[in-house]
This record gives structure tokens, C-alpha cells and sequence, in this order.
């Protein structure tokens, strides 16, 4: 199995950025695909990023586009998301994800989960 935690989250302004953080232990770091999701109050949880196992291919929701950038340090057994130009509607609690085999959007196609970390851009 694998654990997951996440950090990096607080309040911003709009405009900011800030650095999330998702640190792995367990099986096999290396060879897992790699994704965050998100969800506001209210809402139903949402994609947004996800990374393969190399690196080599990314993938991210139309909204975050052009402002997020999904990383990770097999080494340092770590995923990260930097947040730049961040807007109100980005407000959410930001979830970890790993999964076996190609990268994917539905999160139903995950395996493990962090305990998420909140996210707040004030106007």
C-alpha cells in the first residue's frame, strides 16, 4: 500500500501563489501515476492534475491551465503542485492520489488518497 500526506495549504490573496506538497511512503513510489484533485463546499470533488510515473506526460483541467504546474522527485518520494495567479474559484480542499498504470482524470481510477490540505483565495 501506499501513504500519502499533504502539505502546503493556508490562505492567500488572489493574485499569489503557493506550493502544494504530497509526501509518499510505502510500495513503490517510483512506479505509481500521480494526480491532485480538489473540492469545494458544496461541490462534487474535481480533477486537476496528474503526472506519470517518469514524469514525461502531464495533464491538467482547462481551468488550471497556463497557472498550475504538476511536478515530482522520485527520490525525494514527493509530488507537488504550484499554484501561481490564484483566483477565489480556486478555493478547495486539495487532494493527493496515486494509482497504477497511465494517467487518468476520473477519481474513481485512483487507488490511495491523502487527507487533503485547504486552500482559501480571498478577493
Amino acid at each position: 500500500q501506499v501513504q500519502l500526506v499533504e502539505s502546503g495549504g493556508g490562505l492567500v490573496q488572489a493574485g499569489g501563489s503557493l506550493r502544494l506538497s504530497c509526501a509518499a511512503s510505502g510500495r513503490t513510489f517510483s512506479y505509481y501515476t500521480m494526480g491532485w484533485f480538489r473540492q469545494a463546499p458544496g461541490k462534487e470533488r474535481e480533477f486537476v492534475a496528474t503526472i506519470s510515473w517518469r514524469g514525461g506526460s502531464t495533464y491538467y483541467t482547462n481551468s488550471v491551465q497556463g497557472r498550475f504546474t504538476i511536478s515530482r522527485d522520485n527520490a525525494k518520494n514527493t509530488v507537488y503542485l504550484q499554484m501561481n495567479s490564484l483566483k477565489p474559484e480556486d478555493t478547495a480542499v486539495y487532494y493527493c492520489a496515486a494509482r497504477q498504470g497511465m494517467v487518468a482524470t476520473g477519481g474513481y481510477e485512483y487507488d490511495y488518497w491523502g487527507q487533503g490540505t485547504q486552500v482559501t483565495v480571498s478577493s
